[in-house]
């Protein structure tokens, strides 16, 4: 094993350059294994208990990392190499796994020319399996003529050539491999034909590169030849925790006063019977709940959720709320928050201040991010887990890295927000996503639009656009966290807006600066202002078919749109309309830009 000197971020161990990710690094193709070839001695455990109970049980620990120059001891990750399919740029020979030279890999060929990997390798449809083509084996097979019998028992295993001719065009049939040992010569353009692998008898070896062949399971789904470097190779399974007090949600610490109330005991044992209705009415009536809530209780009416994600938001909305309550927070930690309560009278427009009832300063925050499994191909395709050791009696090993940094936190609220999106027309508007994304299969891990979803992430995406300029920020470098859900427990209508840096010192105040009501305010009017007419208008506000899978309604680059690495869906889930209204829609905060313009006072600020 040879070591490539070569430094990543701690981050990109984490994606994009992940356990299982096909990556370039110096004219060299590799492949990150699982961390179970990780030296443990060497990868610092990060501690998040929210996160790791998430995950089921395991240990977080940070990818082996130096600080300052590479030497021959300094912790390091392992990669394979993969394809091990190579060619020669000058003779064009084609070999595997060649290039020993006293003990030392090389990437030059004999005739003193350089290896290039082969572009593609063979993924599998549904296992998440990726192997190299045997191309020696695929060039004698086929389905014309040519394949003879002289073909067929070739054993010329050093004479293939990867050639390119222009005279047969370009593309793929300008490509061939041809062996000088028989003479057959097959374009590529027959690799990539459906299902061309497994009508060539080739199959699914059931393991990944670097796992030994006496580990495969079998696999009876069909191999396609793609390329190498195509994004659906590694579809990567991220999930990420704020690490602040674990908050338990009203809806628990009133399931609580109901599971201790003297009767309730009463209510279990008659087991839906007339005394169990009765004696609800009493517990309801004393703790101030409904006896559907205490009846639904005591039938065992709290299912646990399967989406961790959520999860994990729900004990981060119930910190947030406490935090807010409490004003100026002069605690220590990693998890410190300014409350602030918008102004009932001041000069902003009441359409916005009414519906933002307070604002939270997040003077520091701790992210610790983990990749959970990965999957190639498709979104329907099984998931591999990270750790793949032969010791399942030990705890997984996720890949995490630790953030630290600052941002703004902005509660909505909620009376206002249910009554807005209960009108006909705005559930008409997020039911065209919501049917989409059910028709979308690979479309099911995103969250469920509904018009408190779309709206916030939209507003959140239009002040990410807006902070870009008054922060000192690049809009890459600012995340949002979206809570906007009803099917919870605890309803949650807020988003956080947050940057973060891989060191303890953080971030430098740029963005929490602005989380004060004076600043804060004049930016996220300003950000409506720019999205009130789009670049690409009428197009874009007439549309409700843009982005990916038309995942997106009126909202497209010219407006609404931000780096990928910014948004928890990746640009999907978002619509201007249902934030400043069009058509027949009512938007959130459709009457927000009216009332400033009839107030000189309360006109936009830009900053």
């Amino acid at each position: 094993m040879e070591r490539i000197l070569h430094d990543l971020r701690l981050s990109e161990a984490i994606t994009p350059f992940g356990v299982g990710a096909v990556v370039d690094v110096r004219g060299e193709s590799l492949i990150a294994p699982d961390t179970s070839w990780w030296d443990r001695r060497a990868a610092r455990e990060i501690h998040c208990e929210r996160l790791v109970l998430r995950l089921g049980g395991g240990v977080l620990k940070q990818p082996p990392a130096h600080a300052g120059r590479a030497g021959r001891e300094t912790a390091h990750l392992v990669y394979w190499r993969f394809p091990t399919w190579r060619f020669c740029e000058r003779c064009t020979t084609l070999s595997r796994g060649s290039g020993r030279n006293k003990g030392r890999w090389t990437n030059q060929c004999e005739c003193g020319g350089m290896l290039v990997p082969m572009r593609y390798v063979a993924v599998c449809e549904r296992g998440s399996h990726i192997q190299d083509v045997p191309w020696f084996r695929w060039a004698h097979r086929g389905t014309d003529s040519g394949v003879t019998e002289e073909v067929r028992f070739c054993r010329a295993y050093k004479e293939l050539k990867f050639l390119r001719s222009a005279q047969r065009g370009e593309g793929l049939a300008s490509l061939r491999i041809h062996c000088n040992g028989c003479r057959r010569s097959r374009p590529l353009s027959d690799l990539v034909l459906t299902d061309s692998l497994q009508r060539d008898g080739i199959r699914c070896g059931g393991t990944q590169p670097w796992e030994e062949t006496d580990t495969a399971v079998r696999c009876d789904h069909p191999l396609r030849a793609v390329q190498r470097g195509a994004t659906s190779n590694y579809i990567a399974d991220r999930i990420s925790a704020l690490d602040i007090p674990e908050e338990r949600p009203p809806s628990a610490e009133q399931a609580d006063r109901i599971r201790s109330h003297v009767y309730f005991e009463k209510v279990v044992a008659d087991n839906g019977g007339p005394q169990a209705e009765m004696v609800s009415g009493w517990i309801a009536a004393e703790l101030g709940v409904t006896a559907d809530e205490v009846l639904s209780l005591a039938a065992g009416g709290d299912p646990a959720d399967d989406k961790p994600l959520l999860d994990l938001k729900d004990g981060e909305w119930a910190a947030f709320l406490k935090k807010l309550e409490g004003g100026r927070d002069r605690s220590d930690g990693d998890f410190v928050v300014d409350g602030w309560r918008t102004p009932e009278e001041s000069e902003w427009p009441s359409a916005l201040t009414d519906r933002l009832p307070a604002i939270g300063q997040v003077r520091r925050v701790r992210e610790v991010r983990a990749l959970r499994r990965f999957q190639r191909h498709s979104a329907d395709a099984d998931f591999v887990t990270v750790d793949l050791g032969p010791d399942r009696k030990r705890k997984p090993v996720y890949p995490a890295v630790e953030m630290f940094g600052e941002g703004i936190f902005l509660r909505f609220d909620e009376s206002r927000l249910v009554e807005w999106e209960n009108q006909p027309d705005v559930r008409a508007r997020a039911g065209i996503l919501m049917a989409r994304r059910e028709s979308a299969p690979w479309a099911a891990g995103l969250d469920v639009p509904e018009p408190r979803f779309v709206a916030l992430h939209t507003i959140a995406h239009l002040l990410i656009r807006r902070l870009a300029f008054a922060s000192g920020y690049a809009s890459a470098s600012l995340q949002e966290r979206v809570y906007a859900n009803t099917d919870r427990p605890d309803r949650t209508a807020g988003i956080l807006i947050y940057t973060a840096a891989g060191d303890a010192q953080g971030t430098l105040g740029g963005l929490v600066r602005l989380g004060e009501p004076d600043k804060l305010i004049p930016l996220l009017m300003a950000a409506l202002n720019d999205a009130d007419v789009c670049s690409n208008d009428p197009v874009c506000i007439e549309s409700d078919r843009q982005g990916s899978s038309s995942l997106n309604l009126s909202a497209c680059h010219g407006c609404a749109l931000i780096s990928e690495t910014s948004c928890e869906t990746a640009n999907r889930l978002l619509d201007r309309q249902l934030v400043l209204g069009g058509g027949t829609v009512t938007g959130l905060l459709d009457q927000v830009l009216d009332q400033a313009r009839r107030s000189p006072a309360a006109h936009p600020k830009e900053s």
